[in-house]
């Protein structure tokens, strides 16, 4: 069961974002709040797996907010999905320790496939935030959307073939997307690339 905080100081968005996670079996959601000062001090008392959270939040700013949760041990894996999709505030939440980055138009499948994604230890970008977290590195190339969508899953973690499948795509086409992205980024592996897409690279 993943156990999740949801975070957002939208009462109505807030409400949709529980009422699709109660309808997924294996997540649980254990508290919906409204601003970063709450979320860190219930997920000291609620130990969630996961925070699903806003970055636009009333009082303490979404950022530190997350610098704080993520400071805790164990700490929660936090997945912002938020309005805000600017470069310096992306790579910002990354470094401050977010797990992943989802824009509020995200579909709901995405959301979900997101959650389940951080709470297996893996690191989740949609493509807009991907293409966003790499703009401002000179040294990347202009990323087709779908090698950013590539390489959202190579940060996943995900094998080839695990991306083939997800994007319904033949082996031989990942790898040369895969290939392109590298080249593109100048990096010699995919730990290098996902490392550059969290704003760690050199």
């Amino acid at each position: 069961m993943i156990r999740v905080l949801v975070v957002d100081d939208h009462p109505l968005f807030r409400d949709g974002l529980v009422g699709l996670l109660a309808t997924v079996a294996d997540v649980e959601v254990v508290d919906a709040v409204g601003d970063g000062e709450t979320a860190v001090r219930r997920c000291a008392e609620l130990a969630p797996d996961i925070v699903l959270m806003d970055l636009n939040l009333p009082g303490m700013p979404g950022l530190e907010a997350i610098r704080r949760i993520v400071a805790r041990e164990p700490a929660p894996a936090v997945l912002v999905l938020t309005m805000v999709d600017d470069d310096d505030t992306v790579t910002a939440a990354l470094r401050v320790g977010a797990r992943g980055y989802l824009l509020k138009g995200a579909v709901q499948e995405e959301v979900l496939a997101g959650l389940r994604t951080v709470a297996g230890g893996g690191v989740v970008f949609g493509a807009g935030a991907a293409q966003r977290v790499l703009s401002g590195d000179r040294r990347v190339g202009e990323l087709t959307p779908r090698e950013a969508e590539v390489l959202a899953l190579v940060a996943d973690g995900r094998s080839n073939a695990e991306i083939a499948r997800a994007l319904g795509l033949s082996l031989k086409t990942v790898q040369n997307h895969v290939s392109n992205v590298l080249a593109k980024m100048q990096v010699r592996d995919r730990t290098q690339a996902a490392l550059r897409m969290r704003g760690l690279g050199g």
